[in-house]
Parts: C-alpha cells; structure tokens; sequence
C-alpha cells in the first residue's frame, strides 16, 4: 500500500519522486532544469523555486577524510590512524574493470545524460506508479556523489547524518541544483574519481582503494573483473552484501553485477560466464586503525602524538578545530622517536618486568638541548585487554596519563641546583642526624613562613641508623641523605626550589601547583617519567632547559596537493648556570661510581644519575643521563596499593626495592642499547673539595625518602600540606633530641639571616 502522510496527503519521499520527474519534464533547457509553476502534483511549487533560488551558488566540498600515517625519525611506520579508512587515489590508479563495473549496476547512461537521467526518472516513476509506492529511485552517479559530500561533512555527527540522508524535497533540490553544479564544473571521469573515493564500501572502509586493500589486499588498480564486480555490487547496502558475513548473499549481487556489465556490453557474456563461476576470492586484510596497531611498543608514544595535536594551539585555536583537522585526517607525521632507542627501551623493559606483575614500568628518554622525545614505553601494553591499558604511565594526565607517582629522592638534584644556584658551596656540611624534626620556620614563596607543628611535629630520617653525619654534599648526594637535604631546604627556603623546578619543567603530574612546604625536597610531590627525564636533560644540556617535543614535521594532502602544516617547536632557556648543572653533574657522577646507583652505571660511557624509592616503597626511581641522551624509570603500582615490599618483579623476588635495585638495571640496558654505536661524550666536571674529611661506606643503601606513609602519621605529619604542613604562623617545635648550636643557621644570635651564606 501506499504510504501516506496523516490527513491523506502523499509521503515526503513520494513528493520527493514527483518533484524530480516534473521538474525534469518541465523543463530541458541550458539551464538544466525548470520547476513547476503550479501545484498540480499537490506541491508547494512556488516554495519550491524559491529554497532551490536561495541556495548557495557553489556547493562546499570538505576535503575527503583519510588515514594518517605517523612515522619514526627515520621514516619508519609506526601506525596508521583515522577517522576514515581512506587512501584517496587518481582514476588511472583504479581498475577499468572496477570502473565500468561501478557505472553498469549504479548508472548504466552517465556518459549520456546530464546531471539528471530523464529516462531514468521515468522508468523509476513508472514503476514507483505501479507499485503504489516508491520502490526504485532515480538518483545518478553525480547525484549520490552530492549526497556522499553531505555525508561526509557531517562527519560522526548522528544527527548531521540523519539531515543529509533524509528522504525530504528540501534535500533532493539542494542535491539537484549542486548535481547540476558539479557535472559543469569537473566533467564525468572527475566526478566518477570522486565517487569511487568517498563512497562507503562496508568493514570500515572508505573508497575504492581501502575497500580493495580490506577484502582483496591489493590495490584497487589490481582488481579483476569478479573482484570489481564483487566491489561495486556492495556500494547499494553494505551490510547486506557483506562478504565477510554473507558469502552467498554477495555472490549472488557480484553476479547480478556481471549480468549487468554484460548487458550494457563492458564484457562479452561469455567473460561473465567465466566471472561467474570464481570464488570470491577474499583475502581479508583486518583494520589496522589507532595506536594499538603500533610497531616497536610505541602505542603510547602514539597516544602521545595525538594528545599533543589535539592540545596544542598551533594546529587550531579551538579543540574542536583541533580534532576536525585530525579527523580529516590525510597526514604524514614524522616523529621525533628514534628506533633504536624505543626498541633498547622495550626489551630492556619486558626483560626486567613482566606485563602481568602486580607492579608496572614506565620509561622515557629525551634528548638534551632539543627536547626531543626518543623512546616511551612501558611493561603494560596498549591495548583493552587483560594486563593492558590505555593510560600513559609515562607523562602527565592532561596528556593521556594518570595522577603521577611520587619521584623520591631524584628530585633532590633540583634542590641542590636551586641552593648553588643561591650561592652555597658545594662542600656544604649540615651535622644531618640519622633522625630529626623538620626545622622551622621555612621561608615560602607568599611571604609567610611554614612553620612546623609542636603537638605533632613532623620528622624526617635516613634510611639506615648508621647514616650519622655530618656530612658534605657530595657525600649525602651518593648516599641519599634525608636529613641532609632537609636541611638544606630549610636554610635556602622553599621559594628557591619551586622556581627552580618550574625553570626545569618540573611540574605534578595532575596539573596542582606544588605547595609551599619543605617535604618537597624527598620527591613528595606526584611527577611523570617525562618530567623527569625531561629535567634532567637540563643537567646534561649544562643548566639549558628545552621544553619536550614529539613532532619533528607534518604534511597533509588535501584532495591532489600536499602542504606542510606548522608543528610545535621546543622553546629553549636557560634554568641555571653552566658552573651550577657542572657541579651537578659532578655529584650526580659519584651516584652511579660509587653511591646507590652502582647498578645502573654504563661501564666506560660517562653518565651520572640519581635513585629514588619513596616511603613504604609505593614507587621507585632511577632517572640518569649521558651528555647526548637522559632517560627517566619508574617501578611501582599505579593504583598506589602494592607496596614493594617482599614481591616478585620480572621472576625475580625482593625483600624490599630500592631505586638502584630494579629501575636502576632496566635505565642501565635500556641506556646502553640506545647509546650503542653512538658517540662517547663526557661532562664538564668541576673539582668539589671533600667538606668532610673521615672514612665512609661505598654507600650500598640507599636513603630513605619520605613519602605520604599513612602507616606513620605521626612521623611525617605536615609534610605535604596537610592540617599539619600549610603556610600559617604556627610555633616553633622543641626538638625531641639535642641539636649542636648554629645547627639553624640565620636563627640564632649569630646567625646571618634565613637564607644566609656561612
């Protein structure tokens, strides 16, 4: 039965159908169409003229969405991505066949007729007529390339897709007057290139170029006749005709396809015969869509890419702009990831931890002086999976990673950059006792003083008892002395090392700003793997902090030319003095000579470094560097629930892990497999006189460095900002045990001022 509208009136789509065959017959002149002038057919005619009179001139052709290929800095592939499963490609690139095949089952007169089939139009009308409803339509080839244009500048929008596919006069004149439009400005084979290109083919795939790459794997130029026939007898209903999931079905339209290339004579009867009889012949090649298709582990590195492009105002004012631009799609992405070191960073990562440990790795290495990013990875892979995740362990949350994890002792170079960089020696000696309550008051940035609390003064110790000092910079640097690092925070204020950690790019993970408290010198406050490498390279860039980049350049190809599209560049400063990151380089020397990173040395190759393992051992650190590369490894439970306290990492159990125990080893051969072959390069050092002069350790444990222990309230109350740890005016503790006289400097009678120099 008909369809009709409530009232008794014809349906859109039957309106539809009228409007086309009388608006064709009423007129074939070089305009190409005339419209009703009366409303014999129940129609709006004068309306009519005028939507079709009040539409834009020229149609808007978004440039077709494509994949993007994202490449290493050798011009590898790393993954291909895309809104769209599209490669778009000249007509001479695809198959006669599959030309003539397409123009047989979906427009057998496109060479002959204009924008408009009249004969086509009549025959559907005629048979719509008979039927009582409209069961064929008359739609060209240029015509459904102007509905496939609206599709595809809708985009994922549902409801943009449901507009530009409705059955609506309004839609069928806008689709008529640009019919007319493109047929004059680009000609058939133009048109029909543009078709086999935009067209939706089933399984994900875009145009006729990936729709032959996902049933056949072939290029589209390479089609035979069975196989172009099989093509273009899906383009009508994609799902239907899906050979994938219905061979039968799709054998039956591919033949229903031949018979018809025979009819119009594109191949003798006997070819179709002969077509007829083959297998489908599939060879499925799966999407490979999205960063989980990565080589080399390099799915967050991916990740990373894409967040930087979206994030990153130099590829659009807005996110929104930001995302259409990648969404369309169509660039090649060259990287700033260097082979080498990605692969050194994941095999040294999968041999040392196991994907399904209860604990997980994350790495990342970066160049010093450019900022480059060479290698990210990490023991949990890309993926949705069990023991998978898509979460970026190695960089901050507003780039695709979590809240961060707390980097212990590594942080305490920058404490000591900020105090040379404030004039204090590096042979600097603070009595620095195996135990000891936070000195007080501290001088913060605001103005006002963090002063510790004395009905429950927070406190700070070393990791091992006979940790007594004094002891001199060097000294506690190798060893990792707490107590001596709280002293020195306390005497240079907390203000010197905020400012110092923001010149190295030193930031949380979660975006807070870092408070005002003197528990940051122990790494109490939430970092990412890239961070930290990130501030490292300062030191090996001799005090040159660049900020990090992973996008070397960017083309896009919009429909058949290229362009280079702006790319973010790294911004270079300078954080310190050339003598400040020389001495730091020289402490940082003894760490991995002699301290607790003796594990993670690089034999003859210079390097230097730094461990970290916060309390109750949630996470542990070893971030290190050479003069041409620094690299950042982290060891821990992401969720902060499994301390590493008697657990089995990569098949190997521990009591307890240390910085230098486990992330150490992964730095040292994720380190010396990216070096290798490159040249050996050492630091400017510089002469630091000993302060202390009595016999020590080699310095086999590491220092204890506090973090959030809710085990020990009492022990570190007021630490990171707590009830205890803000910036108020509260009164100066009474230490529990004898400190020596002057031990705070500047409080004393004789001292010389907060902050002042002996």
């Amino acid at each position: 039965m008909p369809k009709k509208r409530s009232g008794g009136g014809l349906s859109p789509t039957q309106q539809a159908a009228k409007f086309l065959g009388v608006s064709v017959l009423a007129g074939a002149v070089a305009a190409g169409i005339a419209l009703p002038a009366v409303g014999a057919l129940g129609l709006a005619a004068k309306g009519s003229v005028e939507s079709f009179d009040e539409l834009p001139a020229n149609m808007k052709t978004p440039p077709l969405s494509q994949r993007t290929t994202i490449l290493d800095a050798e011009g590898g592939q790393i993954a291909t991505v895309y809104s769209r499963d599209r490669t778009v490609v000249p007509l001479k690139d695809v198959s006669p066949y599959m030309q003539k095949a397409i123009v047989a089952i979906e427009d057998s007169r496109f060479y002959q007729h204009g924008a408009v089939d009249l004969k086509g139009v009549l025959r559907a009308l005629n048979k719509n007529a008979r039927s009582g409803e409209v069961a064929q339509g008359a739609s060209t080839l240029t015509q459904q390339y102007v509905k496939n244009v609206f599709v595809e500048e809708a985009g994922d929008d549902p409801t943009k897709v449901a507009q530009a596919t409705q059955q609506t006069i309004g839609r069928k004149i806008r689709e008529l007057k640009y019919a007319i439009q493109v047929e004059e400005e680009l000609g058939k084979k133009k048109i029909l290139e543009n078709y086999l290109n935009i067209t939706f083919f089933g399984q994900q795939a875009y145009g006729v170029e990936a729709a032959a790459q996902r049933y056949f794997s072939k290029s589209a130029k390479d089609l035979n006749v069975q196989e172009a026939a099989l093509l273009a007898g899906i383009v009508q209903s994609p799902s239907r005709y899906d050979p994938v999931n219905d061979e039968a079905e799709a054998t039956k339209r591919r033949n229903t396809v031949l018979r018809r290339m025979a009819d119009v004579g594109d191949i003798s009867r006997a070819q179709a015969a002969e077509a007829m009889k083959a297998p489908l012949g599939l060879k499925v090649s799966k999407p490979k869509n999205g960063c989980i298709t990565a080589v080399k582990g390099a799915g967050f590195f991916c990740d990373y890419v894409r967040e930087v492009f979206l994030n990153d105002p130099v590829f659009g004012k807005t996110k929104e702009a930001r995302a259409k631009v990648w969404n369309q799609g169509g660039l090649t992405i060259r990287t700033t990831m260097d082979p080498q070191a990605q692969d050194a960073a994941q095999r040294s990562i999968k041999d040392h931890v196991y994907k399904s440990d209860e604990v997980a790795t994350a790495a990342s290495i970066v160049q010093p002086g450019t900022g480059k990013i060479l290698a990210m990875g990490q023991s949990r892979p890309y993926g949705f999976g069990k023991n998978q995740t898509q979460i970026n362990l190695s960089v901050d949350q507003s780039m695709g990673g979590g809240m961060g994890y707390q980097p212990g002792s590594t942080f305490k170079p920058i404490v000591a950059a900020a105090a040379l960089e404030d004039g204090m020696p590096a042979n600097k000696v603070y009595p620095s006792p195996y135990e000891m309550q936070y000195p007080s008051p501290v001088a913060a940035c605001d103005g006002r003083n963090w002063k510790n609390d004395p009905a429950a003064p927070a406190e700070v110790a070393n990791e091992n008892k006979s940790e007594v000092g004094p002891y001199d910079m060097k000294e506690a640097t190798a060893k990792s002395v707490n107590t001596y690092y709280v002293q020195m925070i306390s005497d240079i204020g907390i203000c010197p090392v905020t400012s110092m950690a923001k010149k190295m790019g030193v930031e949380r993970a979660d975006g807070d700003k870092m408070p005002q408290v003197p528990s940051i010198a122990l790494g109490t406050q939430e970092m990412s793997p890239l961070t930290m490498a990130n501030a490292y390279a300062t030191f090996a860039s001799r005090g040159m902090h660049c900020t990090p980049v992973a996008i070397e350049s960017i083309s896009q190809r919009v429909g058949d030319s290229t362009k280079s599209l702006q790319v973010p560049k790294s911004t270079c400063s300078r954080a310190m003095s050339e003598k400040t990151a020389d001495t730091i380089n020289t402490l940082l020397r003894g760490v991995v000579e002699d301290g607790t990173g003796k594990k993670a040395g690089l034999g003859s190759r210079p390097s230097a470094g730094k461990t970290g393992t916060t309390d109750e051992r949630y996470a542990a650190w070893f971030v290190g560097y050479t003069p041409n590369m620094a690299g950042a490894v982290w060891v821990g439970d992401p969720a902060h629930k499994r301390k590493m306290v008697g657990i089995t990492i990569g098949g190997v159990p521990y009591g307890k892990v240390f910085g230098g125990e486990v992330p150490g080893p992964i730095w040292g051969d994720m380190m010396s497999g990216a070096l290798e072959g490159k040249p050996v390069e050492d630091f400017n050092t510089v002469h630091i006189p000993d302060g202390v002069n009595r016999d020590r350790g080699d310095g086999n444990d590491e220092g204890r460095d506090d973090g959030d222990d809710s085990d020990n309230d009492g022990f570190i109350g007021g630490l990171v900002g707590g009830n205890n740890g803000g910036g108020g005016d509260q009164p100066f503790p009474t230490p529990s045990f004898s400190i020596p006289e002057g031990f705070f400097r500047g409080q004393g009678n004789g001292g010389n001022g907060n902050g002042g120099r002996g």
